[in-house]
């Protein structure tokens, strides 16, 4: 199954095998396949939780439903397969480690080995699928967004496993952890170092959402920044192939969880492409001001359902992840080669 291009469904089934006509290995990582999974689903629910951090019960959900992924909250390890996320965008060696490993694996599938910059493009995604969760879980189904930089998480792509070391969060008025929170507008993110643990209030669901966007960014900006020498794009492709990623990860898991239709509703509205305020510079560039979910590619591509064994996909993806460069017709069907040709 693809996560480019296959809907979620209400229980977790093969992760990671594709299905016909999709391209790229599917959720996550092919290395976080586990094989069936007898979990059914989860009702998800937008309670908050009584911690003091954000995203410890949201992990234990997905670990329900997806065990091919195994999320801790744990320091960042390193050796043993690990790679940490500050070696990620520090080190090259580490990235191009993480890339060969794709392009063994494209390899393995194809029988002929994938453009590097091809097999690149799929070691972001499959990157930015699953650490996004980090990110889009807490928010989903707790209403908390956690503040981390590459530094405090680390994968071991071969068991399917990540740390994290949770932090400072954002979180609504009435959480039970906001009394006594310092305010902090949703434009105050952390860019290269972790702010201090605790929690931030914001005022409304609206600058929840801007605070996801912004972390989100915040974190992903140095991991492009990484990858963008190895995949060959330029800065608006990386950030609509991390657009995909993020999209699709949540939208997997909310199947999974039994909350498909909340993901994709949750997903559109996060991604809309309205525009920013009015204020700014002037002048020819000020007429098309930047979309609301900037750097983030506008619209989270989701179309009418698609009806029962059909191959075409309910979302239209925002970039090619190239895959048909190795073998034509594993082209996905949310490509948006196929369906904005």
């Amino acid at each position: 199954m693809s996560a480019h291009s296959t809907r979620p469904t209400p229980v977790a089934t093969a992760v990671g095998r594709p299905g016909p006509g999709t391209g790229t290995a599917g959720p996550a990582t092919t290395a976080f396949t586990t094989g069936h999974s007898t979990a059914t689903a989860v009702r998800g629910t937008t309670g908050h939780s009584t911690a003091t951090t954000a995203g410890p019960a949201a992990y234990r959900r997905l670990g329900q439903v997806l065990p091919a992924l195994r999320v801790r909250c744990a320091p960042p390890r390193s050796g043993r397969g690990w790679l940490a996320g500050a070696d990620l965008v520090a080190r090259p060696a580490a990235l191009r480690e993480l890339i060969s490993h794709d392009a063994r694996q494209g390899l393995a599938r194809y029988g002929r080995p994938l453009r590097p910059d091809v097999a690149a493009g799929i070691g972001l995604h499959r990157f930015v699928w699953p650490v996004a969760l980090l990110f889009t879980l807490p928010w989903f189904l707790e209403r908390r967004v956690p503040l981390l930089v590459p530094g405090d998480i680390a994968l071991r792509r071969r068991t399917g496993e990540l740390t994290v070391r949770p932090g400072a969060f954002l979180c609504l008025p009435d959480d039970p952890a906001a009394p006594g929170a310092a305010a902090l507008p949703a434009a105050v993110l952390p860019a290269t170092a972790p702010p201090p643990p605790g929690a931030r209030t914001v005022p409304d669901e609206a600058a929840l959402a801007a605070g996801l966007r912004s972390a989100l960014a915040d974190f992903l900006t140095p991991v492009l920044d990484a990858f963008r020498p190895e995949v060959r794009r330029g800065p608006r492709t990386l950030w609509a192939m991390a657009t995909d990623a993020v999209v699709e990860g949540l939208w997997y898991a909310g199947g999974l969880l039994g909350e498909e239709e909340r993901a994709r509703t949750e997903l559109a509205a996060l991604f809309a492409p309205g525009v920013s305020g009015a204020s700014g510079p002037t002048g020819p560039r000020a007429a098309r001001p930047a979309p609301e979910c900037a750097p983030f590619t506008p619209g989270a591509g989701f179309t009418a359902p698609a009806s029962g064994g059909s191959e075409r996909s309910d979302r239209c993806r925002a970039s090619c992840c190239l895959v048909y460069t190795a073998r034509a017709e594993a082209m996905c069907a949310g490509c948006p080669r196929v369906t904005r040709g």
